[in-house]
């Protein structure tokens, strides 16, 4: 049999690719080996893959994916937005609020709804970095990124959409559905199975991050992210802190200090912000970017 003439170049591959073993592997005649699992290609056995001393493998494999695609994206950095997935937007107010059975389950409703604010300014802070479109060395910069989920994080995707622009959405598998909100670009909707790499690929390309009303997740975004500046694992970045009352309502960062567990300077990290230009202005000053 004569090879084909362009296998016989030195550059051309001299090994299959995976996906044509697999074909190769599929197409073979069924016997009582070649159906039994342990024949499977480790690669495209799921129940093997699933194992549980295959879990460092399932890591790199999170590891890799949004990484390798990110780059081939030429997504050079991040705009990460983080903040609670129960904050409506606007046009749900009113849905809210009928819901609401109780009187307690009504002044709740109330108070998200006061906090609808922060849906409108984080939905402006994304259109304003995906409007200047910072492109450096080749690769897009402050390209929004949310958790993918609902309210201020469908705000952060709808801003970048509103204004023409690509944003990333980082879902997590959780036991209660959670689908990515309709503002994600596809092609850079994620979704993980550990909070570690999911944590992990929030901060790997952010050069800013705000920080807005939120719960148990937001907080422990928003506290591992400080630990990290703090002790110097990461360089300084702009963190934009949104919501003054709510945020010394539950946290006394004051008292902190003056207990001596963390230093006064320490206070210094985060920046206290109200509006999307108050946001954004803090960006452009730390980065020296000519687009205000």
């Amino acid at each position: 049999m004569t090879e084909p003439k362009d296998t016989r170049t030195v550059s051309s591959r001299r090994f299959y690719r995976a996906e044509q073993e697999a074909g190769f592997a599929d197409s073979q005649s069924g016997t009582l080996q070649t159906r039994n699992p342990a024949y499977r290609l480790a690669f495209l056995d799921t129940d093997f893959l699933l194992r549980d001393e295959l879990r460092p493998v399932r890591f790199q494999l999170e590891l890799l994916k949004p990484e390798m695609l990110l780059e081939e994206a030429n997504i050079g950095s991040t705009l990460v937005m983080y903040g609670s997935a129960r904050i409506p937007a606007p046009e749900d107010c009113e849905a809210l609020l009928a819901q609401a059975t109780t009187e307690e389950q009504r002044a709740v409703a109330e108070r998200l709804v006061a906090k609808t604010k922060y849906y409108e300014a984080a939905r402006s802070l994304a259109h304003r970095a995906s409007t200047c479109a910072v492109v450096e060395k080749g690769m897009r910069q402050f390209v929004v990124c949310s958790g993918g989920g609902p309210a201020i994080m469908e705000a952060a995707n709808r801003g970048a959409a509103e204004a023409g622009a690509e944003s990333l959405g980082l879902n997590i598998v959780l036991p209660h559905e959670q689908a990515p909100n309709p503002y994600v670009t596809p092609r850079l909707s994620f979704q993980f199975h550990y909070f570690a790499l999911r944590k992990l690929h929030f901060l790997l390309r952010a050069r800013a991050v705000a920080v807005f009303p939120g719960g148990y997740g937001t907080l422990d975004e928003f506290l591992e992210l400080l630990t990290l500046v703090q002790t110097g694992k990461m360089k300084p970045i702009p963190i934009l802190l949104y919501g003054r009352e709510f945020w010394e309502k539950i946290i006394n960062f004051e008292a902190l200090a003056d207990e001596g567990v963390i230093n006064r300077e320490d206070l210094n990290l985060f920046h206290w912000c109200e509006t999307a230009e108050d946001g954004w202005q803090k960006i452009v000053e730390f980065y020296d970017l000519d687009c205000g």
